[in-house]
């Protein structure tokens, strides 16, 4: 069960316990702890615990499950999984599907797999459901920002001279002999798949976990989760997510079984210059990180993706403007907490 805002309000600037909740992986999310994982490297009958640098992040996995060999099997496949889509997906290697199809989709068609194929036609849904918010094709938005490495803004000309809104309209996804080819029909745009492929990863270490025979779990990466059946208790498993101006703190909790949850927000990313906070959430308009009066926004779906794609879109947006959008999407995704 998922608790909404208004039910959640014992949360609102509690501090976190050492002895409750432990964090999970480097993202805006902390779980109840649990008897057998208080820290890393402990050993406890049911509980297995493991984590791993990948996606950019640190993904954290918790199996309950009376088998510990099959928990360890277990956990082995997700983090095959997360890897793989690391290996396929990311913008910062040429070898990548995403990085092959930067290189020379604009001359000729690049096969990809079917994965890549399905992330970016759910990427061009959320384009088209979110007009244009969530984009896809923002590459070479995203490579002129580095917001990781930057301490000011690049210079305005650059700026100005990104593609601007509706790159993602320029990216054809359609299939050649039984195989999935992108082509671009100009040079101005570059896949960056940073706002949906994460929790596409998250599903399928979940899928690697059930194909296991697991079926109770947790899987964090960064600011992306699901969690699958219930913790050691019995019981959903229980959420915090941090509140953006004091990670000490709680915003709220969330109690979650089978079900998937994404925040995005301007601090888990950016740099500071001149009294304004620079994110990674760019607006497609401006060429900019979005202006927003919120720090983060944490949405629910049946998947991880769904959850990941929707929370970047409505980042940045009013209330109103977020639910209007998420109906769009037909997504059945909902805004949990925003601050």
């Amino acid at each position: 069960m998922i608790i909404p805002e208004d039910q959640g309000k014992h949360a609102i600037d509690s501090r976190v316990s050492r002895r409750r909740f432990i964090s999970l992986g480097a993202g805006a999310f902390v779980v109840m702890a649990l008897p057998g994982v208080p820290r890393l490297g402990t050993r406890h009958a049911g509980v297995v615990r493991r984590s791993v640098p990948v996606m950019g992040t640190i993904a954290d996995l918790v199996v309950v499950d009376m088998d510990e060999r099959r928990a360890h099997a277990a956990i082995d496949a997700a983090i095959r999984e997360l890897q793989w889509v690391d290996a396929t997906m990311s913008h910062f290697s040429a070898t990548s599907d995403v990085g092959r199809a930067n290189t020379a989709a604009a001359i000729e068609a690049v096969p990809v797999s079917n994965a890549t194929a399905e992330v970016l036609a759910e990427s061009l849904h959320w384009a088209e459901a979110s007009d244009g918010r969530f984009d896809p094709c923002l590459g070479h938005a995203t490579a002129l920002w580095r917001v990781d490495q930057r301490r000011r803004p690049p210079p305005a000309s650059e700026v100005a001279d990104l593609p601007g809104a509706g790159t993602y309209l320029n990216l054809d996804l359609d299939r050649y002999r039984g195989r999935p080819i992108v082509r671009f029909r100009n040079d101005r745009l570059a896949i960056d798949l940073g706002g949906i492929a994460k929790g596409y990863g998250v599903d399928r270490a979940v899928a690697a976990l059930r194909d296991a025979g697991v079926a109770n779990a947790l899987v964090n990466a960064g600011g992306d989760l699901y969690a699958l059946g219930c913790s050691d208790d019995g019981n959903a498993w229980t959420v915090g997510v941090r509140d953006p101006r004091d990670p000490a703190r709680l915003a709220a909790t969330l109690e979650m079984s089978d079900r998937g949850v994404a925040t995005s927000g301007d601090y888990f990313q950016f740099f500071d210059h001149d009294g304004r906070r620079y994110h990674h959430l760019l607006d497609p308009v401006t060429g900019e990180p979005r202006q927003s009066r919120q720090h983060s926004v944490t949405v629910a779906a049946a998947t991880c993706m769904t959850a990941d794609a929707a929370a970047t879109s409505v980042f940045g947006l009013d209330l109103e403007a977020e639910q209007a959008m998420l109906e769009r999407s037909g997504s059945g995704a909902e805004i949990v907490h925003s601050a």
